[in-house]
């Protein structure tokens, strides 16, 4: 897999929905931090992005769990890029701000998560949209909100 960043012309004159497809298609590089983290985008809808990832040793914090920031990241990156599909050519979004609530500890033996991110509203200057973390037996371990700022790139 490769890994880089879309030039910013390319992403100006597709939807979101096209980037992000083109990501799983493989027609784009794959951002960076889905290497480092070891996480892949797996499927991308009209207002949905579906995100895995194996929970391991290496994510875990000092307190012996998989370090909530990785949690964390798996959850902006499934409802930002929701937020993504519903952009039309020339819009970009950023995360204005998001809250996590753990529910269940995540540890190397929960094995493969999914993060499943929903968009609730999407206007023309902002947008909010849900995601939930679940292991493979859908048992939720986690859910957030997120609002997006919607912006001309």
């Amino acid at each position: 897999m490769e890994y880089g960043v879309v030039p910013v012309e390319e992403a100006k004159r597709i939807s979101g929905l096209e980037l992000m497809q083109g990501l799983i298609a493989g027609k784009y590089p794959a951002p960076p931090i889905m290497r480092a983290l070891q996480f892949t985008l797996d499927r991308a809808e009209h207002g949905v992005a579906v995100f895995s990832g194996d929970a391991k040793y290496d994510h875990y914090n000092p307190l012996g769990s998989v370090h909530g920031g990785w949690v964390a990241t798996l959850l902006d990156s499934c409802m930002g890029c929701a937020m993504h599909t519903t952009l039309k050519p020339g819009q970009g979004y950023t995360s204005l701000e998001i809250k996590v609530n753990f529910v269940r500890p995540v540890l190397d033996k929960t094995g493969r998560v999914t993060a499943e991110g929903r968009v609730i509203f999407a206007g023309s200057r902002t947008g909010t949209a849900e995601g939930k973390l679940t292991d493979a037996g859908g048992k939720l371990l986690a859910h957030a909100t997120t609002t997006c700022l919607i912006f001309p790139l």
